[in-house]
């Protein structure tokens, strides 16, 4: 660079103030003149000049009311993701509006059937032919301990998860996450044989474990997670427990004495009891053994074959660590 050319930014930079202006008001003129980086016509678009199927932001976080199964509101801070498609030929969203128009509907109650509404607020104001968002939180359900009468909050990691295409066509999924404890069978025969043949004692194997339910809702039709958590609590029976005494520990024993499996027979029955649910247009389940035994996980995936539905791909096994 040249002499002169350093000379005159020094003079430039000494022009500008290195000051935060608190008071300054900004005018509608002021705000015309911004610049606008996505719809200007001098915008360049950089790589390839194709479609984006999903563009927008993930994980900002609200406080958001739901409704429980007997009509009460519960205020829970929630993970949201708002994403929509962009078109070929335009360089980019407005990515705060993506935010700011979920902020009109934060003080509605949530609902899956409520993410439509969003959706087609996020297609008309960012001019987009798709949308998808998600919204993740942990619901409260007081639990009875099995015995001795205690009460618990149980936590269950959820999420609502909504889709809308070009044809306005929506789509409404629950995700939902059970953990429970699964008793090993072969060990239990195993630790039985020693008891008869040999005289020797040996505790069978079981282990903290998590189902992952994900559910498609028929359209016009409702599903609370109340209705969720208790499917997975007839299939799966062995739901882990937050207060107990001497009583309850030996109940659950008995419990998984009674109904001990194989991450094979705990993917099985989930899905008997979701198959049984009119409501229910498609489903799939998950679940992760995290064994005691093996220093590796059993992991077993199944769906409902529902064509152009859940097609068992889930590779997320990491996210069921409980």
């Amino acid at each position: 660079m040249k002499s002169q050319d350093i000379d005159q930014k020094k003079a430039e930079e000494a022009r500008l103030r290195k000051h935060y202006e608190a008071d300054f008001v900004v005018t509608d003129e002021y705000r015309a003149s911004l610049p606008d980086m996505q719809n200007s016509e001098s915008s360049e678009i950089h790589g390839a000049n194709v479609p984006i199927m999903q563009v927008g932001i993930a994980g900002f976080r609200l406080p958001l009311q739901f409704l429980t199964s007997s009509c009460e509101k519960v205020s829970l801070e929630t993970y949201i993701t708002g994403t929509v498609s962009l078109a070929a030929d335009l360089k980019g969203i407005n990515m705060s509006r993506i935010m700011r128009v979920f902020y009109e509907f934060k003080d509605r109650v949530f609902s899956p059937e409520l993410l439509e509404e969003i959706l087609i607020a996020y297609k008309r104001e960012l001019k987009s032919s798709r949308g998808r968002l998600k919204l993740s939180f942990n619901y409260p359900i007081l639990q009875k301990s099995l015995r001795s009468g205690l009460e618990g909050w149980q936590y269950y990691q959820v999420s609502f998860e909504g889709f809308i295409d070009d044809l306005n066509r929506f789509r409404k999924l629950i995700h939902f996450d059970f953990v429970y404890s699964s008793a090993c069978p072969c060990s239990a025969e195993l630790s039985e044989h020693a008891r008869d043949e040999r005289e020797i004692f040996g505790i069978p194997h079981s282990q903290r474990s998590k189902a992952r339910v994900s559910v498609e809702i028929k359209p016009g039709a409702h599903l609370t997670i109340e209705e969720i958590q208790q499917h997975c609590l007839n299939a799966l029976k062995t739901e882990t427990q937050v207060m107990v005494k001497r009583e309850d520990e030996q109940a659950f024993a008995e419990l998984n004495g009674a109904y001990v499996k194989f991450v094979e027979d705990a993917a099985r029955v989930v899905y008997e009891e979701l198959d049984q649910d009119e409501r229910i247009y498609d489903f799939q389940v998950a679940c992760a053994h995290l064994e005691s035994l093996h220093s590796h996980d059993a992991v077993a995936v199944i769906n409902k074959g529902i064509r152009g539905g859940f097609t068992a791909d889930f590779d997320h096994f990491k996210d069921l660590v409980c």
